[in-house]
This record gives structure tokens, sequence and C-alpha cells, in this order.
């Protein structure tokens, strides 16, 4: 899949993608979207995978504000370290993490994390794990083993997850061979998305947040009957 940003986004006179939120800039641009002066409340998600499943490009194509991103160009250094036999076409990659932001209203904004996906990279995953809301597992299923310790590490943390299955074309395979290749419980939901639309992306993010309202649903205890 190539990396792609936004549908609704404009981009930059200097090539990078722009926040669909803000006025354009003169020559093009995209003016910065500023962080709301009311907000008052952070909420942080985490999207990890594999190596090259969309990360960044989902953490590019549903952010507000032109992302951060730390990707660097793949040399010859890193043959036979990063696997790319799958993602023949990738020539950068994430070495810390992707960041971006969505203003859900004037007081709550979304913090979004894109996690590097190469093994070398993996010491800094439980870092970024830390006061997460919940995330997003990506997985590519041309190649679904790729995904197994990030659910690992969620597991261990006791994050709660979703796993989004990127279009990638291919064969397809049907939910319950994707649910069973990677062992899911049956609580965990499983959407299919296309890290490369905002929509598509968004509505990732919404399905995220309803299983945590279900989630937090479940565990507020009842109030015990009354004598009559």
């Amino acid at each position: 899949m190539d990396s792609a940003t936004s549908d609704t986004r404009a981009t930059s006179a200097t090539g990078g993608t722009a926040g669909s939120a803000g006025p354009s800039a003169p020559g093009g641009a995209t003016e910065r979207v500023p962080l709301a002066r009311t907000t008052d409340n952070g909420l942080k998600i985490v999207v990890v995978g594999g190596f090259g499943v969309g990360k960044t490009t989902m953490v590019r194509s549903v952010s507000d504000i032109r992302p951060l991103n730390t990707e660097e160009t793949m040399t010859l250094a890193g043959r036979g370290i990063d696997d790319r036999s799958a993602v023949p076409g990738k020539t950068a990659t994430t070495v810390a993490f992707d960041f971006g932001r969505i203003s859900l209203d004037e007081r709550t904004v979304l913090y979004l994390f894109g996690a590097p996906g190469q093994e070398r990279f993996w010491f800094l995953w439980d870092r970024l794990f830390s006061g997460t809301l919940g995330a997003i597992v990506l997985v590519d299923h041309r190649r679904l083993a790729d995904s197994w310790y990030a659910i690992d590490r969620l597991e261990h943390h006791g994050t709660p997850f979703i796993v989004a299955r990127n279009d990638f074309g291919g064969p397809p395979y049907t939910g319950a061979e994707v649910r069973d290749a990677l062992d899911l419980d049956p609580h965990v939901p499983l959407v299919d998305c296309d890290a490369r639309s905002r929509e598509s992306s968004k509505g990732v993010l919404i399905a995220l947040v309803e299983h945590l309202q279900r989630l937090a649903a479940a565990t507020v205890p009842t109030a015990p009957e009354t004598a009559t």
C-alpha cells in the first residue's frame, strides 16, 4: 500500500501534508491549527502494528494538524535487519514515533501516537503505552504474524485495544479466519479500514471509543437492591 495523506487535505508548498482545519496561508501552505485555550482534557491513543502496515499513514490521514513524524530514509545499513519483502516500495521508516492531534470539542483533544514497527525499536513501546486510554492494532492480513507482538504487549499492559485490518488488497480472508489467526478474544472488535482515508480512519477511532465505553459500562458496579 502506498503511503497517502487524508483525502480532505491540501498539499503545502513544501510538499508536506497540511491540516484540513485552518485557513490557507500565502503560497499555498496551510496555517498551523492552534490548540484552543479552553482545552483542559487530553486523551491518548496509540496506533501499533508491524513494519509497513500503515501506522504513519493513518496518523497523517486523520490528524487536524500537520503531524510530527520521525521518518528517516531507509539505507543499505538496514539490509538484513528490516524485512522489506512484503513492502518493496517502502523507502522511509519511523524511528521514534508519529504524533497527531484531533480536537473533539472546545475542551477535549485526542492525541495520536504511531509506534515504530521494526523489532529494533520495540523497546520504545512500553513508554508509549504509558497513560494510554486505548490502542489500535493495525494489521496487514497478508502477514498477520507481524502483529502478534503488539497484541501480546497490549495484553501484558492491560491496555484495551481493537484490531483494524488495513486494505492492502490481495486474497480475501474472513473476519473469523483473521480472528482465529490472531487468537483474538471474542470481545476484541475487528474492523476493516483504509488508512489512507480520513473518514475510514475516523471510523476506526470511533470503533475504539465505543469499545472503551462498553468496557467502562461493564465495570460500573450495580447498586444493591434495597429491601421494601
